[in-house]
């Protein structure tokens, strides 16, 4: 039986901000043990969301998730020329996590931001469409099938469960995400590991590139290593001798080419477009501000603007927007995603007026 896939339009970013939640949270927030003494020096944590509280994640496993799971990740650093420390807040939802996981995830991000006085930028990242600023803070991230129930101890090779793993590079990032273990699931533009525990074997699609392969051979070595007895054998497409790697797909069949298997990197395209979110006249309105060009100047500090950039949608916080305004910017902008026909895995990103990341800033027209 498939796994239940979360439905990302019902996750519940929503009810978000409300006056009496926002004190609900602070007030849990100065006892919460799992927010002690996190943020004040430049570096990430992750913690991962366990029967409606979050636990610190091992260190060793930064970057390796699981689709079953809900994490949060905050990332503090510092700017050139400032001695201020700043903060990214992530909240990670897997393709298989419960609604109920994600809710918590996303209610635990605005307690975290509440701890670090309300001034941390915030990002919705789903499964498969992370950010770039995310993937930044991982040498390469690795997306497993399972979750809580099924733990993260690391086990005997010959005790291992069989598994295929596609390899892709994104801007010189290493993603390695878990697929159906079918020929299927191969395209001639990637790299793909069948793990079965003693043996790794390394398949390099004809079209995959060489950073490619020598990123996927040093993590199937890390692999193999971790093991102890564990070795790599390495495959080229198209190669007789490659049987020992059919065998542990459970046979050989039909690759899609490397333009059916999705490029590295993609490409978004459409128009970029600002919305106004105002409440001036006793009502929540929004309204279309402008098209294609977006400048700094569009923004008015009384209002919240929803930015949809293309590839990521921002909700932009003026400093003296009104507190329904604020409290209504991301349900709003999950909304949008919905009724505009947008895809809702998109990474929704809350930024303050005066605290704009440059990712956000070089979306901007001068």
């Amino acid at each position: 039986m498939p796994k239940k896939q979360l439905d990302i339009s019902e996750t519940n970013i929503a009810g978000l901000g409300t006056e009496l939640e926002k004190q609900v949270h602070l007030n849990s927030a100065k006892t919460a043990a799992e927010w002690k003494d996190v943020g004040n020096q430049p570096g990430t944590k992750v913690w991962r969301v366990e029967n409606f509280h979050i636990v610190a994640w091992p260190e060793s496993d930064y970057g390796r998730f699981f689709s079953g799971d809900s994490y949060i990740v905050l990332h503090t650093y510092k700017k050139k020329d400032s001695p201020a420390l700043f903060h990214n807040v992530h909240f990670w939802l897997g393709l298989q996590t419960s609604q109920d996981e994600a809710g918590t995830a996303a209610y635990k991000t605005v307690e975290l931001d509440d701890y670090l006085h309300g001034v941390a930028t915030q990002f919705r990242e789903v499964q498969g469409f992370e950010s770039d600023t995310f993937l930044s803070y991982f040498p390469h991230l690795f997306v497993s099938e399972g979750g809580v129930a099924s733990g993260f101890n690391h086990v005997k090779p010959e005790e291992y469960r069989p598994r295929l793993l596609q390899v892709k590079g994104k801007n010189n990032k290493l993603i390695v995400r878990e697929v159906p273990r079918t020929h299927e699931s191969l395209n001639s533009g990637d790299v793909f590991l069948a793990d079965t525990g003693l043996i790794i074997y390394q398949w390099n699609g004809s079209r995959s590139n060489g950073q490619e392969k020598n990123k996927a051979m040093s993590f199937a070595n890390a692999l193999a290593s971790e093991r102890k007895v564990g070795k790599v054998q390495v495959y080229d497409e198209g190669d007789s001798d490659a049987t020992p790697f059919w065998d542990a797909i459970g046979g050989r069949g039909t690759v899609m080419s490397a333009d059916e298997g999705g490029r590295d990197s993609q490409v978004a395209t459409g128009d970029r477009k600002l919305y106004r979110i105002d409440d001036s006249t006793g009502e929540l309105r929004i309204s279309l501000v402008a098209t294609k060009t977006i400048k700094r100047a569009h923004f008015e500090t009384t209002d919240v603007y929803i930015f949809d950039a293309v590839s990521e949608v921002y909700v932009w916080m003026g400093a003296k927007a009104t507190k329904n305004e604020k409290a209504r910017g991301l349900q709003l902008a999950m909304r949008y995603l919905v009724t505009a026909g947008r895809p809702t895995t998109l990474p929704i990103v809350r930024v303050l007026e005066g605290g704009e990341s440059q990712p956000f800033l070089s979306m901007l027209d001068p």
